[in-house]
């Protein structure tokens, strides 16, 4: 009698523990192969939005960041030329490279001369004011206590264009073919002379001297501000290393300069000869890169009126990406910032 209830309860739990395996089913082949295409349906959409949103992003970082270079460069130039006393135009800055007075700066690759002015160069507290002594004191006592006067020198500042084709440059990263050109300073100037100089014809200078206020070796010692074409520079000396301003200009041949946008914007400048009235032509007030048909940096001077406008374009693509080309649809990655400044009437002013 035991035997057959332990018989059926057995029956009945085995049928309870077996019951759930007999109702549960695996996805079959074609079930998962439908649910992996509806998968690749959303997410491969959803991929590309985000990858397209993030090149978006990175594209909008560097447009800004150009477009701070840029304008960052134009006020600093700005600053630079209110001291300008004298502006070479298109016609002064080719004499000066046809008679070797503006050499080729020996550490960079070739450039070209793009903005060339005479300034006014402070040198604070630099001459020490001492009436009741016999000789005047050097420079150098400026250290002490020594009541000292401002001084100014005579400074010549160079901008130059460097396009530089070398792929392995820091300066054509990331990198590749067709690298950015870039904005170089070169500044040389006068040292400071002394009034009491036993030979001031030979050496009118200070013996003694802080860093900083020495003659440039480049600079000329027979530099006459009234003849400004001649003995600008010594003929054995370079402009030495300079200071990169700016990169990442556009290296492209567009858009190309046409018209008299130089004459237009400095107000249709005119030059008199006795009394003969006659305007300034084109390309006399515009410098540029003619030789490698780049325009991304160029200037507008009337000489006579002492006033320079630059134009600078940057290229903004070329940060992330080797073939950023010009092109008139992406315009905005190509931003401009413009300049008109005018400098200091004459010597002392």
């Amino acid at each position: 009698m035991k035997t057959l209830p332990r018989l059926l309860l057995k029956s009945q739990h085995q049928k309870n523990r077996s019951g759930p395996a007999q109702t549960e089913n695996g996805m079959t082949l074609v079930e998962l192969l439908v649910g992996a295409i509806m998968a690749f349906l959303i997410i491969t959409p959803m991929l590309g939005f985000v990858v397209d949103m993030l090149n978006t992003d990175r594209r909008e970082q560097v447009k800004s960041n150009t477009e701070q270079d840029l304008q960052a460069a134009v006020d600093f130039i700005a600053q630079d030329l209110s001291q300008a006393i004298y502006i070479y135009d298109n016609d002064g800055i080719t004499a000066l490279k046809n008679s070797n007075s503006l050499l080729r700066p020996t550490t960079e690759p070739a450039g070209t001369p793009i903005l060339v002015f005479w300034k006014r160069q402070l040198q604070p507290k630099a001459l020490p004011v001492s009436p009741t002594a016999a000789d005047t004191p050097n420079p150098t006592n400026c250290k002490t206590n020594t009541p000292c006067n401002d001084a100014y020198v005579l400074s010549l500042v160079a901008y130059y264009q460097i396009n530089d084709n070398n792929p392995a440059s820091i300066w054509c990263q990331p990198s590749g073919a067709n690298c950015p050109t870039r904005i170089v300073r070169y500044q040389i100037r006068d040292g400071l002379k002394d009034p009491k100089a036993v030979s001031p014809a030979t050496d009118p200078y200070y013996a003694t001297v802080e860093p900083g206020q020495k003659r440039s070796l480049a600079y000329n010692p027979r530099f006459d501000l009234s003849k400004p074409l001649e003995n600008v520079t010594a003929s054995n000396e370079d402009l030495g290393s300079g200071e990169v301003l700016v990169n990442y200009l556009d290296y492209g041949k567009e858009p190309k300069l046409i018209g008299d946008e130089c004459r237009t914007a400095l107000g249709n400048p005119t030059t008199q000869t006795g009394s003969t009235t006659s305007p300034i032509q084109e390309d006399t007030l515009k410098v540029t890169d003619r030789t490698n048909e780049i325009n991304s940096f160029y200037a507008c001077v009337d000489t006579e009126r002492n006033v320079a406008r630059v134009t600078i374009r940057g290229n903004s693509l070329r940060r992330i990406q080797t073939d950023a080309d010009y092109d008139a649809k992406k315009s905005a990655y190509f931003p401009t910032a413009t300049v008109q400044v005018q400098g200091l009437g004459s010597l002392g002013k």
